[in-house]
């Protein structure tokens, strides 16, 4: 299992709500956790889809950026 770590801008339940669907349609996450700093954590079986990461948040109208391991 690998871990993502990104930046975001999701602060409020409305906000992790918006990408909950777009972020569980990909396929290798096994699971994912925002903190209250915006700081999302993606656990996945395929550590190349930080794209699809980045991407399915931003189709929710928000902004992520990975961060080094």
């Amino acid at each position: 299992m690998e871990t993502l770590n990104f930046k975001t801008n999701l602060m409020t339940s409305d906000d992790v709500a918006a990408v909950n669907l777009n972020l569980n349609d990909i396929e290798p996450v096994d699971g994912w956790n925002i903190d209250p700093n915006g700081l999302l954590t993606v656990q996945t079986t395929d550590n190349r889809i930080a794209e699809q990461v980045i991407r399915a948040v931003e189709q929710a109208g928000y902004w992520a950026e990975i961060l080094p391991v």
